[in-house]
């Protein structure tokens, strides 16, 4: 008899409501865990959690007979009802995900990113904001300083 060999990775992406910034440091293993719980509660296996205040990112391997949206349809409304007890009674998951499949290669890279994120967010942030400021600056002296070498297409910021 033929085996089958089945192996569903996804990279998973979603924001808190409105972006506020729920995800505060001290909540941060508390909500790890129960998410990780929850995961292991549906079928999955949850492989690397990390975020920031306003969002979340997965890794995670899902049997064949769940897709992503299934997964994200029980997950999300049992971490809100959890959080809203016990972080703020506000607590909400925008609607929509950022959803990526992946292959066994690639786990170690994505687990990394997905460690990295608040260093990889405060890089952002600041090339972003720094962008901003010299981009509303006219003066040559500004563009000098300014010079596109400082500035990185945000796509090349690992």
């Amino acid at each position: 008899m033929p085996h089958t060999y089945k192996n569903f990775l996804y990279h998973i992406v979603f924001s808190t409501k409105e972006r506020f910034p729920f995800i505060q440091k001290d909540l941060k293993p508390r909500l790890y865990d129960y998410i990780g719980g929850t995961i292991r509660g549906i079928g999955g296996i949850c492989l690397e959690i990390g975020g920031v205040e306003d969002h979340l990112h997965l890794l995670v391997k899902l049997k064949p007979t769940i897709g992503v949206p299934k997964f994200l349809q029980e997950l999300k409304p049992n971490t809100t009802n959890w959080a809203k007890r016990e972080v703020n009674p506000n607590f909400e998951w925008q609607n929509g995900y950022g959803g990526f499949t992946i292959g066994e290669s690639q786990i170690e890279i994505v687990r990394r990113y997905i460690q990295n994120q608040e260093e990889h967010h405060k890089r952002i942030s600041l090339r972003k904001n720094s962008k901003i400021y010299c981009e509303k600056r006219e003066s040559n002296s500004a563009k000098n300083i300014c010079g596109n070498d400082l500035f990185l297409p945000l796509s090349t910021i690992a």
